[in-house]
């Protein structure tokens, strides 16, 4: 398995696609966005930079690794020769369906087709192919290239020969793999979701403000990041999108989203990436939103 061609050039998509060159893998990296595309190889050159600078990897890594990297908007030039298929396009069940047919129209035969999807159902992704044995869950954590886990999941009809390869590839990558079982929010958003959930319900009722909720979850509980914190750097719309997923999935108001979540991402207040979420990026160091913005 060499060729690698990942779909979707956003913050997962050029993250895989780097950790995949690095290991000497020839990767396509897809999206229908030239401005993307270019956005993406530039973000990979400066996150390369930054391990040249903590010499952690060489000036020649670096150019060897961008080597390892072609751009395109053509989906069927850029999976015509690939072994394996990574789909890493925004979290919405419809996309993905789409995009599943298309990449099993236009791959090889014997190419597996993997998701980087963090909640829907690989079961339900491969019901679109030909290939459900060849379809298989591929979960990456943000930031990829500095994230050790990889969540493997097996859809129903996934073959023990598919998991045990992308398991040992996913090992040649340097990361850990974890397989787990196909449900909604598989194990890591399944626990993580509900707390960020809660933690916003906590803001919204007034309990504590934006910056006392992540002390708490930060110097009480060891967390690197607070969960309001963590909720900006994922992108409010995926934690969202996430929530209706297990909330549709399970039936169990435990997984319903906080209205204040809703308004948010109603408002286009989506985190890091819009420059204002719970915190505002838009000016230098994060600071936490006056709290007159979160009353019910």
């Amino acid at each position: 398995m060499q060729n690698i061609s990942v779909i979707g050039a956003g913050t997962m998509g050029n993250g895989i696609a780097h950790v995949f060159a690095m290991k000497g893998f020839k990767v396509q990296l897809i999206d229908i966005n030239e401005s993307t595309l270019d956005k993406a190889i530039a973000t990979i050159g400066k996150n390369l930079d930054r391990m040249v600078k903590k010499e952690r990897i060489t000036a020649a890594d670096k150019e060897s690794t961008l080597n390892n990297i072609a751009s395109t908007t053509d989906m069927k030039s850029g999976v015509a020769k690939a072994d394996l298929v990574v789909e890493a396009a925004t979290e919405n069940k419809e996309l993905k369906l789409k995009i599943f047919s298309q990449m099993d129209e236009l791959s090889p035969p014997e190419c597996i087709l993997a998701t980087n999807t963090s909640s829907i159902s690989i079961t339900q992704i491969a019901s679109v192919t030909n290939r459900p044995e060849k379809v298989i869950g591929m979960h990456f954590m943000n930031p990829v290239p500095v994230m050790k886990l990889v969540e493997i999941i097996r859809g129903y009809a996934t073959s023990d020969e598919v998991t045990q390869k992308v398991v040992d590839l996913s090992q040649k990558l340097g990361k850990a793999p974890v397989e787990v079982n196909d449900y909604p929010g598989f194990v890591a958003n399944r626990i993580l979701m509900p707390m960020i959930n809660e933690a916003i319900i906590s803001l919204h009722e007034g309990v504590a403000g934006v910056e006392e909720i992540d002390t708490v979850m930060k110097l009480g509980m060891a967390h690197p990041m607070g969960p309001l914190q963590l909720a900006d750097f994922i992108g409010l719309d995926v934690c969202l999108s996430i929530l209706k997923v297990m909330y549709e999935g399970f039936g169990n108001p435990k997984y319903y989203p906080c209205p204040l979540l809703v308004n948010m991402v109603e408002s286009g207040n989506l985190g890091m990436k819009t420059g204002v979420g719970f915190y505002d990026y838009s000016d230098g160091p994060r600071n936490a939103v006056v709290a007159d913005n979160f009353k019910k």
